[in-house]
């Protein structure tokens, strides 16, 4: 029977709801929606800002359960003005390099805070290293 882990990261901000930062069952990591707060509660102005902060917090949540950004299978982001899409790509770039992951980009109305602009969760699997 596989057993499932629950990671709550140190210095992310505290869930608003009743889930944790990652759940690992086995070779399998999900991660939950992370968005650009820093650890001091702060949250950059521009989307671009937060979707870098966003996804240094989806790395640590999906390092915290064992995995790396190569493992990262399916991602999705959620953004409230989708033509912001050109201008966060080039972190995506930067973090996944040649790994490319499935992924899914939607345009939402609003998000939990009225200041976020974007969101990103991801799955991933974790193969024999």
């Amino acid at each position: 029977m596989t057993t499932i882990e629950r990671y709550m990261v140190p210095g992310q901000l505290e869930p608003v709801s009743h889930y944790c930062h990652a759940t690992r069952a086995g070779d399998r990591i999900w991660v939950s929606g992370s968005v650009g707060v820093a650890a001091d509660g702060s949250i950059p102005e521009g989307t671009v800002d937060q979707f870098g902060v966003a996804l240094n917090n989806l790395d640590a949540a999906l390092r915290a359960a064992g995995g790396k950004p190569e493992d990262i299978v399916k991602v999705t982001v959620f953004l409230t003005d989708v033509n912001d899409r050109a201008a966060i790509n080039p972190l995506r770039q930067d973090y996944f390099g040649e790994h490319r992951p499935a992924s899914t980009l939607v345009e939402v109305s609003a998000l939990v805070m009225p200041e976020l602009t974007v969101e990103i969760e991801a799955e991933a699997v974790i193969t024999g290293r």
